[in-house]
């Protein structure tokens, strides 16, 4: 696969990816070099990447607890108090081994620890690989609310490796199928057309739908890297989404969901919502609840849950003036981004999906 070329770094894939790491290692002149993991990635993924090394390059191994709920400050406090223990310095170089936890955070803590460091993502997971490691943004939580602390920057470079597949869940598999549908929905119909035929997902099937993927966030990001237009069109099913993931997050009473299970929910939703407001498909609309309620399940989600979800989706980083906004379809690939949806049809979309 050919590499892409983004806001100054490139995206290299599958052997180009190690062999352009290794030459890059090898002509740094980095004092020191860390590798960011958790717990998972450092048992099932660490061994991948030392193997891929041509050289017995020295490096310290940073570890974290796994899990959305230790993306925030307090596990960057920690981190930044270990490079400064390790004497990491401004020449330093951190890897982030990992999902969109990883990538994410790792990336912030590299971005601001003695004002920035170089870094490189290697994302494990389908949907780290697709969505979370490329586009410039690292950040962590605030509280349950998603990615409300961060920056903008740019990676020295992100390799993707889809042989980490092998190492996810099925359900963290299907988690990036959604993002990777929502592609299909803003961009190309053609990713809905393949992604509605599947009535299961492994490791297999995944490569065409990486690159384009990337191809698409990429175009989209080198167009409108800062989110102040087009690139809002990609958080089509995150609005709702995200509020979504959060409730299930601070609910002791409710099973945290993954991250594309929230979007895949919260697509079927606001798609709904385009179909009344927007005039969308309600054909396609129908369809796609359908396809999402077989593939990933129905939500343990009720109508007393319905407002302290909407209480969420005020904290959406979208949001201007305490206003909601969301992405709604006009068409297959036609997004209407900043579009308001009166309240009585927010509680009306929320009601169409567990119906």
């Amino acid at each position: 696969m050919q590499s892409v070329l983004s806001t100054g770094y490139y995206i290299h894939f599958q052997e180009k990816a190690y062999n352009e790491l290794n030459l890059y290692l090898e002509e740094s002149s980095h004092s020191k070099i860390f590798v960011l993991v958790d717990s998972n990635t450092k048992k099932y993924c660490l061994p991948h990447f030392k193997e891929s090394l041509v050289k017995d390059f020295d490096y310290e191994v940073l570890e974290v607890d796994p899990g959305e709920e230790f993306k925030n400050i307090n596990t960057c406090i920690k981190l930044w108090n270990l490079l400064t223990d390790l004497k990491a310095d401004r020449k330093s170089l951190l890897i982030n081994l990992g999902g969109g936890v990883i990538t994410d955070m790792g990336g912030f803590v590299a971005s601001t620890f003695k004002r920035g460091i170089s870094f490189i993502n290697i994302p494990t997971t389908l949907l780290s690989m697709v969505d979370a490691s490329v586009g410039s943004k690292t950040g962590v939580d605030l509280g349950v609310l998603k990615n409300q602390i961060g920056l903008f920057s740019n990676p020295e470079m992100v390799l993707i490796d889809p042989d980490f597949l092998k190492t996810i869940s099925n359900r963290q598999l299907r988690s990036g199928l959604a993002e990777i549908n929502k592609y299909g929905f803003t961009f190309d119909q053609n990713i809905w057309k393949k992604i509605k035929t599947f009535d299961k997902i492994d490791h297999s099937m995944a490569n065409d739908l990486i690159y384009r993927s990337i191809q698409i966030k990429n175009d989209v990001v080198l167009q409108d890297l800062k989110e102040s237009k087009l690139r809002k069109t990609l958080n089509f099913g995150h609005t709702i989404g995200h509020a979504i993931e959060s409730y299930f997050m601070e609910n002791k009473d409710k099973e945290a969901l993954t991250h594309g299970e929230s979007v895949a929910a919260g697509m079927v939703i606001e798609s709904y919502y385009s179909s009344k407001l927007m005039g969308f498909s309600k054909e396609i609309t129908d369809e796609l609840k359908h396809f999402t309620r077989g593939f990933f399940g129905k939500i343990d989600l009720k109508k007393e849950d319905f407002q302290e979800i909407i209480n969420l989706m005020i904290y959406d980083k979208k949001n201007v003036n305490g206003k909601v906004f969301f992405v709604l379809l006009n068409e297959m690939e036609d997004c209407s981004i900043d579009r308001q949806v009166p309240d009585e049809l927010i509680l009306e979309g929320l009601d169409y999906y567990i119906s």
